[in-house]
């Protein structure tokens, strides 16, 4: 069974093998922009989440409780 280190190892030398030694920055560059796009975009959701819920709260209409 293949660990953790030896997995990263393997991608590393079939990403080379794959698209060569000069392309693998630009790829790595292209991936961590990626990254800081999609964490940016989670923490706005996280944020719209947050104010939706807030206004829901805040809305008295929910709070209306039925007696019978």
């Amino acid at each position: 069974m293949l660990g953790g280190q030896e997995i990263i190892i393997l991608v590393i030398v079939i990403g080379v093998l794959i698209f060569g030694a000069k392309k693998i920055p630009e790829l790595a560059k292209t991936f961590g922009k990626a990254k800081g796009e999609f964490e940016k975009g989670k923490i706005e959701a996280d944020k719209d989440l947050k104010e939706f819920k807030e206004e829901l709260d805040k809305d008295p209409k929910d709070k209306e409780v039925k007696s019978d």
